[in-house]
């Protein structure tokens, strides 16, 4: 141990870790399996992911899925002190989050900002959070009664949420009913869960030349061996053929559909590292004569990458960025392909 517990603050992923080894080792139970038991099914919670770890232990730092709704329950939880109803699930003194000892997390954006067993407290607004990946939140406001819970694909701005909830609220007891809002505000779900389609650039020449070609790679970090595109096909879509730098890691082909109508096509889960048994949703646009864009997001992760494929002198580049992190990202160029 670098410090006695709760003295100094250190985002680490790997702490989080074996605190599901130290729970599985005192309970002889996989952490997912033990709040399937003690959590999820007091809760009526019925439907998640949650990654494991190479070991087959269930990950501590995070990939657990779950709906919003199902997320809330979870924050209502604690709301009630541990309780749900009329039944204890968690000791009160744990769920008293705003009582426990903290350590002060030197964030940049909020001086205050502290943490305690795993939740990130915000003392002088009386607030508490779970964060999870790329805005994922689960925000508790015992002052006000009320959990909040957001999805995202991009970093959250806790202080834009605490003063937006906060602001809301506009009483303490119930306000009068209002069907106009009750009622805009269900068009606006409706509306939201419809995909709208986004603007497509013309389609190049250079895409009936090279559909159906195959370009090939010298070895990369992304254990890419090949790739084929369909452009010019009814189906549009990427051929993949990957290998494991790992012995007898995956290896194998993979297709993945995109959609070139401005629609995201659904692919099968995938199969390969980094990112096993998540399922893809791409389209694509082109950005000028030589280069594809293709938007890609994993379904239910928060995750969204952009792929450039540039087709210059029989050549293929590939290069690909985080849309929240433009600054990572990796690069690799084919043999001749065309």
């Amino acid at each position: 141990m670098a410090h006695a517990p709760g003295e100094v603050y250190n985002y680490s992923n790997g702490d989080a870790d074996l605190v599901s080894a130290v729970i599985t080792k005192l309970t002889g139970k996989l952490v997912e399996d033990y709040a399937r038991e003690r959590l999820f099914a007091p809760l009526g919670i019925t439907n998640w992911h949650w990654d494991r770890d190479p070991q087959g232990l269930t990950i501590g730092d995070g990939m657990l899925t779950l709906l919003p709704r199902d997320m809330a329950k979870i924050g209502y939880l604690y709301l009630r002190h541990g309780e749900w109803e009329g039944k204890r699930l968690i000791p009160s003194g744990w769920a008293e989050v705003l009582n426990h000892k903290t350590v002060n997390m030197h964030a940049p954006e909020d001086p205050n900002q502290s943490y305690s067993n795993f939740f990130w407290i915000f003392p002088q607004r009386h607030v508490y959070m779970a964060t999870g990946l790329r805005g994922q939140l689960i925000a508790v406001f015992p002052d006000l009664d009320i959990v909040a819970v957001t999805t995202a694909r991009t970093f959250v701005s806790f202080r834009a949420l605490i003063d937006g909830v906060s602001g809301a609220v506009k009483s303490e007891s119930a306000l009068p009913p209002n069907p106009n809002a009750v009622a805009a505000l269900a068009n606006a779900i409706k509306d939201a869960a419809v995909e709208k389609s986004t603007a497509v650039g013309p389609t190049p020449e250079i895409a009936s030349a090279i559909s159906g070609k195959a370009f090939k790679f010298p070895d990369n970090d992304f254990g890419l061996k090949s790739l084929t595109v369909f452009l010019a096909d009814p189906h549009p879509r990427l051929e993949f053929e990957v290998y494991s730098h790992y012995p007898n890691g995956p290896s194998g082909t993979y297709e993945m559909p995109i959609g070139l109508d401005g629609l995201y096509r659904k692919g099968s889960p995938w199969l390969f590292n980094p990112n096993p048994g998540k399922i893809p949703a791409a389209k694509g646009t082109w950005l000028n004569g030589q280069t594809l864009v293709i938007d890609l997001q994993y379904l239910g992760y928060g995750e969204q990458r952009e792929l450039f494929l540039s087709f210059s002198g029989g050549k293929l580049n590939i290069r690909y960025a985080n849309t929240d992190r433009p600054d990572v990202g990796a690069s690799v160029d084919s043999e001749q392909g065309y």
